[in-house]
């Protein structure tokens, strides 16, 4: 992902959340969303200049641009083993879901998670989108018994923590 790619991956991440969590999420936050692209975008710039992990990679089709979104490195609260890092996102356009972009993705995710040492992959999805869950575990990660909510406008929204050993089943 370069500095030219964060509006297109803010945009994705908002049509994203828009087709996964209608229903799941009030639609106040999916408003604000996109409302806010610019300054996620600009945010977005600053942390790629400033380097460092986390890897965001981007999947790319000839003539339609970012097509798909994905940010893996350190955990972000790193309470869990040492070799552990997390998965952060990976987004496909809705229109791109199911052409084997977001496959794609998650290839070069876990190659990526292995080149850099972690042993496990952690991820938080929610508990009600069946789709996503459905996705993860088709890659390779289950569920560990790990459930938080956070709070949308006053609304919880509950997650599931998945893992996955890069180096275990995936992609059946």
């Amino acid at each position: 992902m370069t500095t030219d790619d964060c509006e297109a991956v803010t945009l994705l991440r908002a049509r994203g959340w828009r087709a996964a969590y209608t229903g799941l999420v009030p639609s106040s936050c999916l408003d604000a969303m996109e409302r806010d692209v610019a300054e996620d975008a600009q945010r977005r710039r600053a942390a790629l200049a400033r380097g460092g992990p986390p890897v965001n990679l981007v999947a790319e089709r000839p003539g339609t641009g970012v097509i798909g979104w994905a940010c893996c490195g350190p955990l972000r609260e790193p309470a869990g083993p040492p070799a552990r890092g997390g998965l952060h996102a990976l987004y496909v356009t809705p229109e791109q879901t199911g052409t084997g972009a977001g496959r794609a993705l998650m290839a070069e995710v876990l190659a990526r998670a292995a080149a850099q040492g972690l042993v496990e992959l952690e991820l938080w999805v929610l508990r009600e989108n069946v789709r996503a869950r459905r996705f993860h575990e088709r890659a390779g990660f289950g569920p560990d018994g790990a459930e938080e909510s956070f709070e949308a406008d006053g609304v919880r929204v509950p997650e599931v923590r998945y893992v996955r050993a890069p180096g275990g089943p995936g992609g059946r």
